[in-house]
């Protein structure tokens, strides 16, 4: 099938061996049967092995697949076709504008070059080094007559014709390998006038390479360094000029390179001047005869590397954030649950005209701001409490146009646009009123106190899924927001990090860094997307996408079945309540004493337990807390619901309602309320418990 291709092509068995190779693939490679595909690539990518590997496991159901791969030697494409268990066909197709397409003129062009190991074993060479010494050299000293070998110094080669005087480049290559590039002697070519400090001979070399003086002057570089670093020359200047320090005095650096303390360890560096974007992976390596010591840096480009580093570190900081706000979160709902509850029950006793009222109604203000700030926190970890819940944005928007048209001032015009057929959403409506006054707040700012925000909402529909900014929003129906502003907009570089937690172009004081972020984890937990669009100097776009919610015939028969009881002002019933929270424990007793319940207490599981062995004792509800010392509330709720079936429960938490998910089977007609709650919350959710339906509860 391929022996006649005019392209590179190949046959492996199954384990990558070359049983056949095209004309095309010998004329480039060489004599490349009973070798390893691999291996014939060594040359050309920097581990064939594992993108080979890759492109096998990437293969679909026909067994096809092909991979476009951009190396400094070019653009290449590599296809493979499987066709069975031991046998697979490659094809090699060189897509840069220099391709082996061109004929034999780019061959003979060709730097030679071969790897050898730490020991002097030459591991391979390319086509045109083994037409200078021959194809049966296998150590070094059979190649080179004056070792050892010097980076950028000349020494005679053993050529087949007779010596030859060359010029040596050496480049270290992983696991103790080096890349040895053999170009000709100094005297046996023109060296053109415009090249710098007699380095001449690895101009072309397609590796960058720096010639540092000991003081860490620049004494000569080749294409490759300077088209990395955006400098047209390197003359007249110093190391530091054209990378940044690696975070210490650069002299320590280069003094460790020359005295060897420093051994191989490569610095990641970024670019100065205008690659300051740039990061390189910098490798000294000394050089010269004592009387001319000097440094070697080989360069590498980085950035692309560099930049998936940085993501992935700021994913695992986002995780850690994530889990920090989790655990503050359920301190800090346990402190306002008590702070509150404890301020509820004085101000019972306390009318308005005290004189310690509206002392209290400030600690209680205060609770509930702290409260919000916790909320904010678990938005953008994506872990706070939802009260989800059939929203008209028509009507929300409404009822926030007075509070908006405050916060944007008299300068600000706030232009509300509605779709008169707007669908409904589910979301929680106080959340999603933190999100939209988020936007607005920011788009005021942009605005620098002046100029009109719309808001638009309609109806849209995407007949295919919409990929935009690594986020696939699917096909179907959806309510539209956009908040438009005409501001400064936001710069390129800073556009890709808004949505990070703390990140703000505010002056300090000006802004937490919380709202864009609180508002993407609130956005994404209620299933929606956010996106933004920008022009520099004209404005601001966030668009944001909320599934359609369209109330089914079964939720709402439920809904006619399930009237909201009349919460009464005395209550009775036993209520036994397990908290391992003193303060929380003490207020919630309190609190459902005054309604009239009869309360039985237990600071950890186990107790309840035991005081449940008691067949006497009459307990109406359970009201436990989640996460506790010992057994948690689900697991000995469980036990006990075996010998009492129809006890009612309520579980009451500082961390979300998911994230006591233990695998277990759910305990059926169990309620949730999420701390911090006040007297009123945990009376009607107490009450609303005990009077729900049998048949609702079984099911």
């Amino acid at each position: 099938m391929i022996a006649h291709d005019v392209g590179v092509g190949f046959v492996t068995d199954g384990a990558g061996i070359v049983e056949f190779a095209n004309a095309g693939a010998t004329d480039r490679f060489g004599e490349t049967e009973g070798r390893s595909l691999a291996a014939v690539f060594e040359l050309m990518l920097a581990n064939p092995g594992s993108v080979l590997s890759q492109i096998i496991a990437q293969a679909d159901e026909n067994g096809a697949q092909t991979e476009d791969i951009v190396t400094r030697a070019g653009h290449f494409r590599l296809r493979l076709l499987i066709m069975g268990a031991q046998c697979q066909m490659w094809w090699l197709d060189d897509l840069s504008q220099n391709s082996s397409a061109a004929g034999k003129q780019g061959k003979q062009q060709a730097l030679a070059m071969m790897t050898v190991a730490s020991d002097g074993h030459v591991l391979g060479m390319n086509d045109a080094c083994s037409t200078l010494v021959g194809a049966a050299r296998g150590r070094l000293n059979e190649v080179f007559e004056d070792l050892p070998l010097r980076s950028g110094q000349v020494h005679n080669l053993r050529g087949m014709d007779g010596p030859l005087s060359v010029v040596v480049a050496i480049v270290e290559g992983k696991e103790g390998t080096s890349d040895i590039y053999v170009l000709p002697g100094a005297s046996a070519v023109q060296m053109p006038p415009q090249l710098e400090a007699g380095w001449n001979a690895i101009e072309d070399l397609p590796v960058p390479l720096l010639k540092v003086a000991q003081n860490g002057a620049i004494l000569g570089s080749n294409k490759e360094a300077r088209q990395l670093l955006g400098f047209e020359s390197t003359t007249g200047y110093h190391l530091a000029d054209v990378l940044n320090d690696p975070g210490r005095p650069l002299n320590d650096w280069l003094s460790e390179a020359l005295t060897g303390r420093a051994g191989n360890v490569s610095q990641f560096l970024h670019g100065r001047g205008k690659k300051q974007d740039t990061f390189v992976q910098v490798t000294l390596n000394t050089a010269g005869a004592p009387d001319d010591l000097h440094l070697i840096a080989v360069l590498n480009d980085v950035t692309e590397l560099r930049s998936l580093e940085l993501q992935f570190v700021q994913s695992q900081k986002m995780q850690a954030i994530g889990q920090l706000a989790g655990g503050v979160a359920h301190d800090f709902n346990n402190l306002l649950t008590a702070i509150s509850g404890h301020c509820e029950l004085l101000l019972c006793n306390h009318d308005e005209h005290d004189q310690d009222y509206g002392d209290l109604i400030q600690i209680h203000q205060n609770t509930n701001r702290a409260a919000s700030l916790v909320g904010q926190l678990l938005a953008f970890s994506r872990k706070q409490n939802l009260q989800l819940e059939t929203i008209d944005l028509r009507d929300t928007l409404s009822d926030l146009t007075h509070l908006l048209n405050r916060l944007v001032g008299e300068k600000v015009t706030l232009t509300l646009d509605h779709d008169p057929q707007l669908d409904h959403i589910k979301a929680d409506k106080r959340q999603l009123e933190q999100v939209l006054m988020n936007l607005v707040v920011n788009a005021r700012d942009a605005m620098q106190g002046a100029g009109e925000i719309r808001v638009i909402t309609k109806n849209t529909t995407l007949p295919k899924a919409m990929h935009r900014d690594r986020a696939t929003v699917p096909a179907g129906d959806y309510v539209l927001v956009k908040v438009i502003d005409e501001g400064q907009g936001i710069l390129a570089e800073k556009l890709g990090k808004i949505f990070e937690p703390f990140f703000t172009t505010k002056r300090p004081g000006e802004g937490t860094g919380l709202g864009l972020s609180t508002a993407y984890g609130i956005v994404k937990q209620t299933g929606g997307y956010i996106f933004v669009d920008t022009v520099v100097g004209e404005g601001t776009t966030f668009s944001l996408f909320f599934p359609c919610h369209v109330e089914t015939e079964k939720s709402s028969s439920v809904a006619r079945l399930s009237p909201q009881p009349r919460i009464k002002t005395s209550a009775e019933g036993v209520v036994l309540l397990v908290e391992d929270e003193a303060p929380v424990r003490a207020f919630a007793t309190r609190a459902l004493r005054l309604r009239g319940y009869t309360v039985l207490e237990a600071d950890h599981a186990e107790a309840a337990l035991e005081m449940l062995e008691n067949d006497d004792l009459h307990v109406d509800i359970f009201v436990t807390d989640v996460i506790m010392p010992g057994l948690d509330g689900p697991t000995w709720v469980r036990q006990a619901l075996k010998s009492r079936p129809d006890t009612k429960v309520v579980f009451v938490s500082g961390y979300p309602e998911d994230a006591f998910d233990d695998g277990q089977p759910e305990v059926l007609g169990a309620t949730f309320l999420p701390k911090p709650f006040s007297l009123k919350d945990l009376t009607d959710a107490v009450q609303n418990q005990l009077l729900a339906p049998a048949e609702l509860m079984e099911g």
